[in-house]
């Protein structure tokens, strides 16, 4: 499917003037969203992985952080969430049949890249679930010269006093044919519009939250919530299946919350301590979005990011 233009909301907090969606279509017919900010004379490309429920428009004020440093970037709407094609009638549940079909729509966004002339070398940030799409997708030889992940999905953090029921349903209930329930506990209403932002999970940035729930509110098509049973056995799979797997031979810089309650932490520690050319780096009083901190924690991040790509192409 060739790439045709696709809505791109700038209403609230924008990225670079240079933005424009575009629609593709993936090897198993799935049409996914695709975003993209160029920039003239970029010294490369960031290829950007949101987390689970984001979308999009969400990582505007992240495309400008990369624009000021000279990098032009392209992001995406995983299948299930944003504008891409929902997985389920119920369109607030996130869901996935299989964790590898995500690259499928690394394959998609790796080809319209290329298709758009998006200039090289190509680097990898990748949030959250997006962490655990691209760490499989580098131990599989995603062409990036370095990678950066943020609080990356490479264990799922559930009370221990829950874990067993957790992991218990979600292989029970896709066997009986309710596989695209969701957990209880978890909320059919998106996170930034069920809670305050005082004790959130996210940031410590208000005005970074504001922004959060002033987008769901204008444009509830974006919206995701909890994820689906099959979600959840899928993500167990996947990240208990990376987690045995060795890690490339590429640079790599991990970000961490020493707030962090979403991504289980030992996880990210264990992988970083085997990573030969890694480094974890704790962001501290930070909570699960780094990039989208109060500007004193994300500002060294963004730089730290820049300086290690760059270090490596010797740009």
């Amino acid at each position: 499917m060739p790439l045709t233009p696709a809505p791109l909301f700038t209403d609230v907090r924008p990225g670079p003037e240079t933005g424009a969606a575009y629609w593709t279509e993936t090897a198993d017919g799935v049409r996914i969203r695709l975003g993209v900010w160029p920039l003239e004379g970029a010294r490369g490309t960031v290829l950007l992985f949101p987390g689970r429920t984001e979308y999009i428009e969400k990582y505007g004020p992240a495309a400008s952080e990369f624009a000021a440093r000279g990098l032009a970037t392209m992001t995406i709407d995983w299948r299930g969430q944003g504008l891409t094609a929902r997985m389920l009638d119920d369109p607030i549940i996130g869901h996935i049949d299989r964790f590898q079909d995500y690259q499928k729509d690394v394959a998609g966004m790796m080809r319209a890249a290329r298709e758009l002339g998006l200039p090289r070398p190509y680097f990898l940030v990748a949030h959250s679930m997006g962490g655990c799409i691209g760490l499989r997708a580098v131990m599989e030889g995603m062409a990036v010269q370095a990678v950066a992940f943020t609080a990356p999905m490479w264990g799922i953090r559930i009370a221990s006093h829950l874990r067993l029921a957790a992991w218990g349903l979600g292989h029970i209930m896709p066997m009986i044919g309710k596989g695209h329930l969701n957990p209880p506990g978890t909320k059919v209403e998106p996170y930034v519009l069920s809670d305050p932002f005082e004790d959130n999970m996210l940031t410590t940035d208000r005005a970074m939250y504001d922004m959060m729930r002033d987008q769901t509110l204008a444009h509830p098509e974006l919206a995701l919530a909890a994820p689906s049973y099959t979600w959840l056995r899928e993500a167990t799979r996947e990240t208990r299946h990376l987690a045995s797997r060795a890690v490339p031979n590429l640079r790599c810089v991990t970000y961490l919350g020493t707030n962090e309650r979403i991504v289980h932490i030992d996880r990210i520690h264990e992988r970083m301590h085997s990573w030969k050319g890694g480094r974890l780096e704790m962001v501290e009083g930070a909570e699960h979005e780094v990039m989208m901190e109060k500007p004193h924690l994300r500002t060294p991040i963004f730089d730290d990011m820049a300086k290690l790509f760059f270090s490596i192409t010797g740009s």
